[in-house]
């Protein structure tokens, strides 16, 4: 006579898979395609365009700390060149900051309805910093930047500004505060 878990062993053994039948395959996971960028065209806006990732060494108090924020911030304002989202700039910057709002403005009249901004990105040629606080506590960063060409676009090839692109490097000001453990843009201009 069969015990109650003889039984249960029965029914448990048959329900399993049997040695002898064939393993079902092993489902590999295929790599999801990650969008290619695509810069911005007379045709219409950059596409996925990748967000800046902060440098560890541009979250120090340092010299090279504040270096490397100002490459940072500045590859976030090519950002809303590209794409008409200046927040990240913003979260980085004062209210003091007039440049900083003229950009704002600029981008949010760039992208307004179906328009775009084609180039006008900038780059950095050099920049280097004292790094001695000014009597307002904030490090100045002295850079030379390159504009690149550029065009606020909207529909069917539409030009409504030509952005001039710099023949030579201009001098720009940067003036950064270290508050509560980040670097905040407090100022830029040319000089």
């Amino acid at each position: 006579m069969e015990t109650e878990a003889e039984g249960a062993e029965k029914v448990s053994a048959s329900a399993s898979p049997s040695a002898s039948a064939s393993p079902s395959p092993t489902a590999i996971p295929t790599p999801t395609p990650t969008a290619a960028y695509k810069p911005a065209t007379a045709e219409g806006p950059a596409e996925n365009v990748p967000l800046p990732v902060m440098p560890e060494l541009a979250k120090e108090e340092s010299k090279e700390g504040l270096e490397a924020f100002a490459e940072y911030w500045f590859s976030l304002v090519n950002y809303g060149y590209e794409t008409g989202d200046t927040s990240r700039v913003e979260e980085l910057s004062g209210p003091e900051c007039e440049l900083c709002e003229a950009f704002y403005v600029a981008m949010e009249k760039g992208y307004a309805g179906e328009n775009w901004v084609q180039g006008g990105t900038l780059s950095i040629v050099a920049l280097g910093t004292k790094f001695v606080e000014t009597p307002k506590g904030r490090y100045q960063v002295i850079l030379s930047i390159k504009s690149a060409p550029g065009n606020d676009r909207g529909p069917k090839g539409v030009i409504y500004r030509e952005h001039t692109p710099s023949k030579d490097s201009f001098a720009q000001i940067m003036e950064a505060t270290y508050v509560e453990g980040r670097w905040v843009v407090d100022l830029v201009e040319g000089i």
